[in-house]
């Protein structure tokens, strides 16, 4: 089991940046891979980004390839989402995933959710 706890998200107004973290418990951390996902209302889930198991693989959406970048320190067990120029249409809760699987952009390929943290993007 691995349980993920996002956090950072919040109320920023268009061109403005935020950080998200993801901090994880459980099992070993550095064995998975893990993704950002987003839902707006009334829209699917989306991939947003994933990062490989040592942090050198990354792949993300078109939608926010050079605004967003994905890291993470498995010293810490957290992975982030540094999120700049951001637009009304980033907002979404944003959810981070942990799959023992490769890199994918297909949520049903991730076993642990976080519970997801709000992000409002305002114009």
């Amino acid at each position: 089991q691995v349980q993920l706890v996002e956090s950072g998200g919040g109320l920023v107004q268009a061109g403005g940046s935020l950080r998200l973290s993801c901090a994880a418990s459980g099992r070993t951390f550095s064995n998975y891979v893990v993704g950002w996902f987003r839902q707006a209302p009334g829209k699917q889930r989306e991939f947003v980004t994933n990062i490989g198991q040592s942090g050198s693989s990354t792949r993300y959406a078109d939608s926010v390839k050079g605004r967003f970048t994905t890291s993470r320190d498995n010293a810490k067990n957290t992975v982030y989402l540094q999120m700049n120029s951001l637009k009304p249409e980033d907002t979404a809760v944003y959810y981070c995933a942990a799959t023992g699987s490769i890199l994918n952009k297909n949520p049903d390929s991730y076993d642990y959710w976080g519970q997801g943290t709000q992000v409002t993007v305002s114009s």
